[in-house]
């Protein structure tokens, strides 16, 4: 509807087609956002398969182990703390107290027989010299099975039999002839265990096997020791199932300390492993290697054999980890067995790792050449698309520049009709005003006129002079304004406050009873009708011009605002 207003046809043209326009950029925009999308996704998938090729692929969840790993410092530096206040305790007492002496080093024996071989050896043989001394048969005994334990765990087996072979059980406690049996049993199981043989380790699991039953029959009923070595012989055996009902039993038992948990739960993993269940072997090590770490167990199977199933399944990271913890903990321990094993699986690790190692490289040099070609394309693509849009951005701003000439004009439009519209409700209203004041006064005029001339005609002229001087000019006039104010205050009905509005409280005009506007209120009310002149206000309020311009400055000097923004506040007051 506003074309005409437009200086040039073809701005016209451009506003018509702007639509189009801003179409065409969003389109553009659209297809380089979607062809950005379909290269990230394509990227970020080569990216997840390049890390699913690049990591191993986890057997379980390992997060508790890692951690427990982590923490492992922690844990022995509590364990040789603990050394430590037994050896002071040792250190402080005397010589002569044998008893005492006994009880130190039985403890800190204990502390050491599954921490580290060399202390371990050392305070049994003090323990064992101290029996001598004490000429207790009973400790003597358990002093020399406990150096046997010591001996067989560092893998010495010669040595392991000839100390085992000076022990005399006969007459002893049912608990020491009970050890005595069960440790010959573990000898024998532990020696075919690293035969591993089709000739010998089955002689000597029948060995074992019967020890162990000499062991059982001594030992309580329903004791760990009972519970567990039944379970062990049950495995040797080939009696799996019983085996495995006989530990499931025993983990359940409230009262396991973490070295009977650890203990317990690598042994239920060797059926689980030799069943063809690996992901319950895993499961079951993974506790096995933390009641250890927790511990500070170091003559332990439970890390390697994790270590060796995780190989198996292909999770060389994790099989790499833990092997180095087994050869570290072998190591420091002593355990001389564990280290061969260890040596035999780790340069299968090793190897795997170099293997994989190529094969990730290998396969990342490729996919890296594929990703450059393609990030290439995107950027090609992405070059092409981003001057198409430069393009369209011009015309685009050529069409914003016309929009806002366009509003500019609108609103310009909207001022002016509102001005015509005010223009023409307060014309209507004073021509409306002026038609019946004008009829009023035809009618007064011709009144008086046909008084005047009956008057003369009788030749009263006394009476025409009273006629003449009751005629009340000034009252006319305050008539006029009166009805003036009136229509004013019908188009403004909010006048008087805005106009209030700007002055102080004190300051503000307060008019008489019966009366609409006052002199200061009607200077500005002619103002606001359009009336600008002072020669035209002061006409049709019958003052000099100076009187209208005193009037003017002394309200304006009183106002809130500034003197040359008076008027123009004044014209913002809107009609109804």
């Amino acid at each position: 509807m506003w074309a005409s207003f437009f200086p040039e046809p073809s701005l016209r043209s451009i506003l018509a087609g702007g639509s189009v326009v801003r179409f065409c950029i969003f389109e553009h925009q659209k297809l380089l956002l979607n062809v950005l999308s379909r290269m990230l996704s394509i990227l970020t998938g080569l990216c997840l398969f390049l890390t699913s090729r690049c990591q191993d692929n986890p057997a379980g969840s390992l997060t508790t182990l890692n951690q427990a790993i982590e923490a492992s410092a922690k844990y022995d530096a509590d364990k040789q703390k603990l050394i430590q206040q037994l050896r002071n305790t040792l250190a402080a007492t005397p010589n002569t107290d044998l008893p005492a002496l006994y009880d130190n080093h039985l403890r800190l024996y204990e502390e050491y027989k599954v921490f580290n071989y060399d202390s371990a050896f050392t305070y049994a043989r003090q323990l064992q010299a101290t029996a001598l001394q004490l000429g207790d048969p009973q400790k003597v005994i358990y002093a020399r099975l406990k150096l046997g334990f010591c001996l067989l765990s560092s893998g010495l087996f010669k040595e392991t039999l000839d100390s085992l072979l000076e022990i005399h059980t006969a007459g002893a406690p049912d608990s020491l002839q009970a050890e005595y049996y069960a440790l010959m049993g573990r000898y024998y199981y532990d020696l075919g265990d690293f035969d591993n043989d089709d000739y010998n380790t089955p002689a000597y699991t029948r060995k074992g096997n019967n020890y162990m039953d000499s062991a059982l029959r001594l030992y309580p009923p329903g004791s760990f020791n009972a519970s567990y070595y039944k379970g062990l012989r049950d495995i040797k055996s080939g009696q799996r199932a019983r085996a495995l009902e006989e530990f499931r039993q025993l983990l359940h038992r409230p009262d396991l300390t973490l070295h009977q948990l650890a203990v317990t739960t690598s042994t239920l993993s060797d059926i689980y492993i030799t069943t063809g269940q690996p992901d319950t072997a895993i499961s079951l090590l993974i506790r096995a290697a933390i009641a250890d770490i927790r511990s500070s167990t170091k003559e332990t199977a439970a890390i390697f054999n994790l270590a060796q199933l995780l190989y198996k399944k292909g999770d060389v990271r994790n099989a790499s980890s833990y092997i180095e913890i087994a050869i570290r903990d072998a190591v420091f321990y002593g355990a001389r067995q564990r280290k061969v094993q260890v040596s035999a699986i780790l340069p299968l690790i090793e190897g795997e790792k170099v293997s994989r190692v190529e094969l990730q490289k290998s396969i990342f040099v490729t996919w890296s050449i594929i990703s450059t070609f393609l990030l290439l394309v995107v950027i090609v693509l992405a070059i092409t698309v981003y001057r198409q849009v430069n393009r369209l951005k011009v015309a685009q701003a050529i069409i914003t520049e016309a929009h806002i000439k366009e509003q500019a004009i609108n609103q310009r439009l909207l001022e002016t009709n509102n001005k015509l519209s005010e223009a023409n409700k307060i014309k209507e209203e004073y021509i409306g005003y002026f038609f019946n004041a004008d009829s009023e006064s035809f009618a007064k005029i011709e009144k008086f006129k046909k008084s005047l001339e009956q008057k003369i005609a009788y030749r009263k002229w006394d009476d025409i002079i009273t006629l003449v001087n009751n005629t009340n000019l000034k009252k006319e006039k305050e008539e006029l304004l009166q009805n003036f104010d009136k229509v004013f205050l019908r188009l403004f009905p909010d006048f008087i406050r805005q106009f209030n509005d700007l002055f102080r409280p004190e300051d503000q005009v307060e008019l008489k009873d019966n009366e609409f506007l006052n002199t200061d209120l009607r200077i500005f009310a002619l103002i606001r009708m359009g009336i600008h002149e002072n020669e035209k206000i002061a006409r049709i309020l019958e003052y000099s011009v100076n009187t209208i311009n005193t009037y003017k400055t002394r309200i304006k000097n009183k106002s809130l605002v500034p003197n040359e923004e008076f008027e123009q506040r004044i014209m913002e007051i809107k009609t109804v």
